[in-house]
């Protein structure tokens, strides 16, 4: 713990201007990022005695070890500048809010030659319209399929899409008039487009336009006694109403406005939003916070506002965001949200009439959402520290296992050996934390053995090797040994992990050691992976083995096995450790054993790049046949050149036809030029 005195700055340095400071503890990692108007006077109330300070700023400042800061010229670049860095760093004593979910959105791909109408999920695309988010992808398949029959707009996959047109017939849908079959050329691009650009208009909330225009066209047709004409249209002015029907009008002003509400208590806070566009609620999100800082309800809606509009422009950022407290620079913000829709936006608190009902509705949401999240957590904290403690007294250790670390070996028939690490933390998965390693066959500079090969025991100990290598060099980099005290033979072994970059405060992944680690197997790995620790003098990290035979949980030097009852809740969490690592390793491996069956002889041939080799597989079709070309007929192609088009055929000459590649799922062998054999 250090003392916040031994690092204050001295009375002067820090200036009284805008800026954006940041704690670092012992390890320069940062640690709590802030902004204030006067850094002098913001970073003053830090250094008071700790007494009076907040539990959670107290923590803070005495696991902090130093404080910088930069000086910036507006409260809105400092406000710019502190999501950036709480974004970058990622900061363990910051709010940061975290979704419960991934939320669809329903999308219209305009950035395609034929707009596609789609559920979509994770980060945005650029030339993608965006609708939502939901809160199931079902209401937007309800949805589209009402809206399909007024504005049959594209949405099959590119592969199905290909598949029509080269067959010259179209889907299910077109046949049933929900799709106007671009594919086939019923619509022109342009044509099609115009749909789609109507399907975004009623979406926006324009819905009285297409619900006239239909109602005419009916009523026209049943003048020219073309009923069959008017009842189809009747029936599509009656799927545009359902579909409008499934957002019900809370607004009668036609609105475009967000609403965020929160529900808080000493250690949590939960916050929803409505995204209503044209009066009507058109999304639904949620997210849950731990308090890892002191913070109030209007320091908690500025760190929503962050979060939900720092990676948007435009449209995504409505003209009025209602809120139930403003921020303590309510000017800042609204300008920085403004600047992020490139018109003016209105921050504010509702006080009375529609709005302020709908907020109190928003309101009830987020305190159902805390109470839910606070059940759910309750019950997942019982059980996980309840299996770290089994875990923990199987294991003979002196603590609950906090970190655990597991490590797979795989490969193909010796071939493309790689491994996984996974790690779990209070027994949950940290993902940002996983690492996958490709098999060298080597420790340090010392190549120890070939790589390949179905040895999963040597390859467990080179892997444990490197990783803990890596370990033990962030320790010497950050001053924990001096000169000279690295352990055993790390010293000796340190040679072939990367040279480190300057420290800049990022989280380290092999920065921690964990306090458990496991290996998936028995005996033989578990000895492979205790020697790797012990070459290297670390004696504080316990090793396990489970055995997927008997899932029976092996210790070093132990003839018999650790039997955890079925029942066990540590042994479920090993089973999960386990299984991630396992399934990890499983696709690093395909991914490999991909890229090398997907390797061309032209790969070798110098100044040849991505466009000439589709250029040349395109004219030809295949390698085999353009193995068999002679040059002239190579310099055909567009593009090549009589040198370049010798040294393709001399790479070709020299490369051994590739051995057939085999359709696993099917058995068949598949030829160079696209056919099958069986």
């Amino acid at each position: 713990m250090a003392d916040p005195s031994s690092y204050r700055p001295r009375p002067g340095e820090i200036p009284d201007s805008p800026g954006v400071y940041k704690f670092r503890d012992e390890h320069r990692r940062v640690i709590y990022v802030g902004k204030a108007k006067s850094l002098r006077q913001r970073l003053a109330n830090y250094f008071q005695p700790l007494a009076s300070l907040h539990p959670r700023t107290a923590t803070m400042v005495t696991t902090a070890a130093s404080v910088e800061w930069t000086v910036v010229s507006t409260e809105v670049e400092a406000l710019q500048l502190e999501y950036s860095w709480i974004k970058e760093f990622d900061p363990r004593f910051n709010v940061k809010y975290r979704d419960d979910k991934s939320y669809p959105y329903l999308a219209v791909t305009l950035n395609e030659e034929f707009p596609r109408v789609q559920v979509m999920r994770g980060h945005k695309k650029k030339g993608v319209r965006y609708f939502g988010p939901y809160a199931h992808a079902w209401a937007i398949r309800e949805t589209v399929d009402l809206m399909l029959r007024v504005f049959p707009v594209r949405t099959c996959s590119a592969g199905v899409f290909r598949n029509a047109a080269s067959a010259g017939r179209p889907c299910l849908l077109g046949y049933i008039g929900k799709c106007s079959a671009p594919c086939v050329g019923r619509v022109t691009p342009e044509e099609h487009r115009e749909l789609a650009d109507d399907f975004c208009d009623f979406m926006t909330g324009r819905t009285g336009t297409y619900i006239r225009r239909l109602e005419k066209q009916m009523t026209l047709a049943a003048e020219d006694m073309e009923y069959e004409r008017a009842a189809r249209l009747r029936d599509d002015i009656e799927a545009l109403r359902k579909a409008m029907e499934k957002s019900a009008v809370v607004l009668a002003d036609a609105t475009d406005a967000d609403l965020i509400a929160l529900a808080e208590d000493e250690l949590e806070a939960a916050v929803q939003i409505f995204h209503v566009r044209g009066g009507r609620v058109r999304g639904q999100r949620g997210w849950v916070t731990d308090k890892v800082e002191a913070v109030d309800t209007a320091g908690l809606v500025e760190h929503a506002l962050q979060q939900l509009y720092g990676e948007e422009s435009g449209d995504a950022v409505p003209k009025e965001v209602l809120v139930p407290a403003l921020p303590e620079d309510t000017e800042a913000v609204t300008a920085w949200l403004s600047g992020r829709r490139g018109s003016q936006v209105s921050l504010r608190i509702p006080q009375r009439g529609d709005k302020k009902d709908l907020m109190a509705t928003v309101a009830r949401n987020a305190q159902q959402a805390l109470v839910l999240h606070k059940t759910k957590r309750a019950s997942d904290l019982t059980t996980r520290s309840r299996a770290l403690e089994e875990i923990a007294e199987a294991l003979d250790l002196d603590s609950a296992p906090l970190r655990i670390e597991c490590f797979d070996i795989s490969h193909l028939q010796g071939e493309d050996v790689v491994a996984s690490m996974v790690v779990f933390e209070d027994g949950l998965p940290r993902k940002s934390e996983y690492r996958r390693f490709q098999i060298k066959g080597r420790v340090g500079d010392t190549q120890i053995w070939h790589g390949e090969g179905q040895d999963d025991v040597r390859s467990m100990h080179e892997v444990i090797s490197r990783r803990f290598r890596r370990y033990l060099l962030e320790k010497e980099k950050t001053g924990e040994w001096g000169d000279g005290e690295v352990p055993g033979d790390a010293a000796d072994t340190l040679s072939d992990a990367p040279a480190a970059a300057e420290d800049d405060g990022r989280p380290k992944r092999f920065a921690y050691p964990p306090q458990l680690v496991v290996v998936d197997g028995g005996q033989p790995q578990v000895a492979a992976a205790r020697r790797a620790l012990d070459e290297l003098g670390i004696d504080d990290v316990a090793v396990c083995g489970l055995a997927k035979r008997l899932e029976e949980v092996w210790l070093p030097g132990d003839d018999d096995p650790v039997v955890l009852p079925r029942s066990s809740e540590g042994l479920y969490l090993l089973q999960r450790v386990r299984d991630a690592a396992h399934d990890f390793a499983i696709r690093y491996q395909r991914s490999k054993r991909t890229k090398r069956i997907r390797t061309s002889p032209l790969d070798a041939v110098p100044g040849l790049g991505e466009t000439r080799k589709q250029a040349l597989i395109k004219h030809f079709g295949s390698v085999k046949r353009l193995r068999q070309a002679t040059i002239e007929q190579i310099c055909e192609v567009p593009g090549m050149g009589r040198k370049t088009a010798e040294a393709v055929a001399v790479a070709l000459a020299q490369a051994a036809p590739a051995a057939p590649a085999v359709n696993t799922a099917t058995g068949e062998i598949m030829e160079d030029d696209g056919g099958t054999t069986a």
